[in-house]
């Protein structure tokens, strides 16, 4: 009897999943992988949580954001725009991160084309790693609180006030000032953030002048609205 192929086990290709995450209407999943794409991502699979806030809910607590655990194996490709889509809590980033560099799944992300993953056994750099990928994660939860207290600021200021003074309508909207936001925390110059936003570089000078004031402007205009 032929046995040479009775213990042959198959061969798992290794798969590129993209994990989108949207929290407002400004925002798109759709834009979201057009830019993966755009960066030469070769996506299989797109898995994304709708309506879902990064900074109070942890990851494997959305309905999709669950799917990765099941989904990503050794050998895999995470892609996120960014780190923030994981999510903006420190804590529960630093965790997942770390969790799946365990698996052997390596994480990359779309702006700056950056790449963690468990496979350096050399201390300093994984030390290196590790203090980047925290500086991230606490970059990500400091931007979601300040959005959070301009959006409390134009609550108040706008309730209960028909006449409330919203000033000139924002050039640009919560998608355009979250990628600006992102771009400038990683030190890109105005230049660039302006070709990949499609903003004015005024507009981007204004926005990295005052960045709460960015933030306040829109919130003014979404309680009024």
């Amino acid at each position: 009897m032929d046995i040479t192929h009775m213990d042959a086990q198959p061969c798992m290709k290794s798969q590129t999943i993209l994990y989108a995450r949207v929290s407002t209407t400004d925002q798109t999943i759709a834009h979201q992988e057009k830019q993966a794409r755009a960066a030469g991502f070769a996506i299989d699979e797109v898995v994304a949580d709708d309506g879902v806030s990064g900074l109070n809910t942890r990851l494997a607590d959305r309905p999709q954001g669950r799917r990765l655990f099941d989904l990503l194996r050794l050998g895999d490709v995470l892609v996120v725009r960014w780190v923030d889509r994981l999510g903006r809590n420190y804590a529960d980033v630093c965790d997942t991160v770390r969790e799946f560099m365990k698996r052997g799944v390596v994480i990359r992300t779309v702006i700056n084309d950056m790449t963690f993953d468990g496979a350096t056994t050399d201390p300093m750099q994984q030390a290196v790693r590790d203090t980047l990928i925290a500086f991230m994660a606490a970059s990500a939860q400091a931007q979601a609180e300040a959005t959070k207290e301009a959006q409390r600021a134009g609550i108040d200021h706008a309730r209960g006030r028909e006449d409330a003074y919203r000033g000139r309508k924002p050039s640009f909207t919560r998608e355009q000032l979250q990628e600006v936001l992102d771009m400038l925390a990683q030190e890109a110059g105005p230049s660039a953030i302006s070709v990949a936003t499609g903003l004015s570089r005024q507009t981007v000078h204004r926005i990295r002048a005052d960045q709460v004031a960015a933030q306040s402007m829109l919130a003014r205009w979404d309680a009024a609205s």
